[in-house]
């Protein structure tokens, strides 16, 4: 089973921790350069978010990329902002996690459920929403499960509809559950700073 494996890097990376407005901020240095930053609930211990971000080919830091959580659209400077504004209508896709699954919610899809199919291709490890009436299709990927280099599970996936949002839910897999746990006692153990560095906070 491969699952120590990602905990291993996770206990090797070097950590900070933040707690600041009832959320605990853990930061991730790997050996390879990369860099994590979590966002947990205090109270439920729920992931908020997580994003992710490589030295570029100077070696300086690149962009945060958001995996869990709102998009960044929001850290755009002004004036970039006012150059490549989407329009409000547009489908927004984003994962919310919740303590017991992975959850994708994607905003201003109007169109009724029965126009949806949300199938599994498993050669490719990626999800795929499709509609019927050709007006949206996205493929994702799960990356939790790659790290953990565990199989995809359709029965594992379900979706539904509701406000103008398409919900769709993936239950996680025992050996992820297990291994969350087991992490979370870890954090707990962080003696969390007073006032972090830049890299900890979100803004």
């Amino acid at each position: 089973m491969a699952v120590p494996s990602w905990l291993e890097r996770l206990r090797a990376a070097s950590k900070t921790a933040l707690v600041q407005d009832g959320k605990r901020k853990i930061h991730y240095l790997f050996e390879d350069g990369k860099e994590m930053a979590e966002e947990y609930d205090m109270k439920s211990g729920q992931l908020l978010s997580r994003r992710w971000r490589e030295k570029n080919t100077l070696g300086g830091s690149g962009k945060w990329e958001v995996e869990v959580g709102e998009p960044t659209s929001s850290l755009l400077g002004a004036l970039e902002s006012d150059l490549i504004k989407e329009s409000s209508s547009n489908p927004v896709f984003m994962r919310k996690d919740t303590l017991t699954s992975f959850q994708w919610r994607i905003r201003n899809l109007p169109y009724p459920k029965e126009v949806y199919s949300v199938s599994m291709e498993k050669e490719q490890r990626c999800c795929v929403i499709r509609t019927t009436n050709k007006k949206y299709y996205k493929k994702f990927s799960i990356p939790d499960l790659d790290r953990y280099q565990l199989p995809l599970d359709t029965a594992a996936l379900s979706f539904t509809h509701a406000n103008n949002t398409l919900i769709i839910t993936y239950q996680k897999p025992k050996e992820i559950l297990a291994a969350e746990e087991q992490l979370q006692k870890e954090l707990k153990k962080i003696k969390a700073a007073n006032n972090g560095d830049g890299d900890c906070k979100t803004q």
